[in-house]
């Protein structure tokens, strides 16, 4: 065996023993769920960050920013912020919420905090289930790549290979393994995102193109007016997503007490900051790489940069197996094989939570609240188990079938979900006046405009669709007072964090 797979192979061997050894400690669907609002915040915190930031910031990203290069500022620029906002703004409100309403579910909040409402519940769960099908799919797509890039394994093999271990360890050890296991991913992403364009300036340093690069780089491209303007208003709206993502707010309703989301926030925006610039300049600096020869994609040579925009345009060269293809070329094989753990790490930290999130809202919002009856021979945990196996398979198919980029599934399930659950979810905190006909307007509204994607000639459906939502919760709730916050338990904010 290479150093690289031994590498790997270690870092597979703990994942499963987290998995197999948290599996004793679940006892319920909250444990199963929330982690029975154990885990501290420093656990927390990296496993918000690491399931946050999946294949799209480890292969996505950086491939878009291959020929995007500085564009792609816009976008690291969004995600920060957006994740800062989320933090101060959802965080705190959202963890008391929880525990004021004993929820352990989204959907199951929402209900609660209108009335019981069962419309919200079912519609809630459905709109989770179906864009997180997507978000699993490109995670799986993404270990693909990467497995066929630093082992030759074909990629449907190693697409089915990271899909059986993310839904063993998932449907074992539920929220306690993947937030311990995300902690290790965390850990791993970061040295990855920071010693990976390290390690390319320093290769690229006394070159003739790499001196000249800075001085045509650009923030804008050659766009100018309302090209320019909605390409900086694409990259920003990545960090409109960050509030309405239910796999990133489950984070903050597990927290162990509300004082401790303050040490959490430290800790997840220091995160943030050098793995999203990190990511940019991995893409950035391989560029020259690849054009300078020293690094190729599926071993193709690049003669200059129009034969490399032609490759890509054509399908020749995959610009997503960049991360993985820099590793191998520059790096020890040991640091090689632990960095690229690092990639499988990402896909596996945010495919294991929007799967437990997924078979948490099936399992506790539709089975558990409407067929309790009909399952009464089956415990919970034991049909949320039975979802997470069959969720995995359906997502397989899909990423099996798709032909479409890990960075435009990804772009797709966030856009909708950022939309339909982060203008309901920000008002029910903030605003006494939101009702359910609002909240259920804004889900509703936030799917379909994703979906149909009217305005996309002119503005990214992640702006279009989450504006939209939010102008459909303000006046749904201004329409219909029905169940609205006020009129309901207040939520309380019994500790400032």
């Amino acid at each position: 065996m290479t150093p690289i797979s031994i590498g790997f192979s270690i870092y597979l061997l703990l994942i499963l023993f987290v998995g197999i050894y948290t599996a004793r400690q679940m006892t319920n669907m909250k444990d199963f769920a929330l982690g029975g609002n154990k885990l501290g915040p420093v656990v927390i915190a990296f496993s918000e960050r690491a399931s946050g930031e999946s294949a799209w910031l480890i292969l996505g990203l950086p491939g878009a920013a291959i020929l995007g290069g500085f564009l792609e500022s816009w976008t690291v620029i969004g995600c920060v912020s957006g994740i800062i906002f989320s933090w101060f703004m959802i965080a705190t409100k959202l963890r008391n919420a929880t525990g004021h309403y004993n929820a352990i579910t989204l959907p199951e909040l929402f209900s609660k905090i209108f009335g019981n409402s069962k419309s919200i519940q079912i519609i809630a769960s459905t709109i989770i289930t179906f864009f997180f099908t997507f978000y699993v799919a490109a995670q799986f797509a993404g270990a693909g790549k990467v497995l066929n890039v630093t082992f030759g394994i074909p990629e449907t093999q190693g697409m089915l290979l990271g899909a059986v271990l993310i839904v063993f360890y998932t449907l074992m050890g539920g929220f306690l393994a993947v937030a311990w296991t995300d902690l290790v991913q965390g850990i791993i992403m970061i040295a990855t995102l920071v010693i990976l364009p390290l390690v390319a300036w320093i290769e690229l340093g006394d070159s003739l193109v790499f001196e000249n690069f800075f001085s045509s780089a650009t923030f804008i491209g050659e766009t100018q007016g309302w090209a320019a303007i909605t390409l900086v208003i694409g990259g920003l709206s990545w960090g409109l997503g960050y509030m309405g993502q239910p796999h990133l707010v489950s984070r903050y309703m597990a927290i162990d007490k509300v004082e401790n989301i303050k040490l959490g926030r430290r800790i997840a925006i220091s995160w943030a900051v050098p793995a999203f610039i990190g990511s940019m300049l991995i893409g950035v600096f391989g560029k020259e790489l690849i054009l300078s020869g020293k690094v190729m994609i599926d071993g193709v040579l690049v003669n200059g940069i129009n034969d490399l925009k032609m490759l890509i345009s054509n399908g020749f060269l995959d610009p997503e197996k960049l991360m993985p293809a820099m590793a191998t070329a520059l790096l020890n094989p040991w640091v090689a094989g632990i960095l690229i753990s690092g990639a499988i790490a990402a896909m596996m930290s945010t495919a294991d939570s929007q799967l437990l999130v997924s078979t948490t809202v099936l399992t506790e919002d539709i089975v558990g609240r409407f067929w309790r009856n009909s399952v009464q021979n089956f415990n919970l945990l034991t049909i949320g188990r039975m979802l997470t196996v069959i969720i995995g398979v359906v997502a397989f198919f899909l990423a099996y079938e798709s032909k479409e980029m890990v960075f435009e599934m990804v772009s797709y399930a966030w856009g909708g979900l950022g939309a339909s659950f982060g203008p309901a979810l920000l008002l029910t905190l903030w605003w006494k006046k939101t009702s359910k006909i609002g909240v259920i307007s804004g889900m509703i509204t936030g799917t379909l405009f994703t979906v149909i994607d009217l305005f996309g000639a002119w503005v990214t459906v992640r702006f279009s669709a989450f504006v939209l939502a939010l102008i459909a919760v303000i006046l749904g709730s201004l329409i219909g007072d029905e169940n609205r916050v006020e009129n309901s338990d207040t939520i309380k904010n019994q500790n400032n964090a």
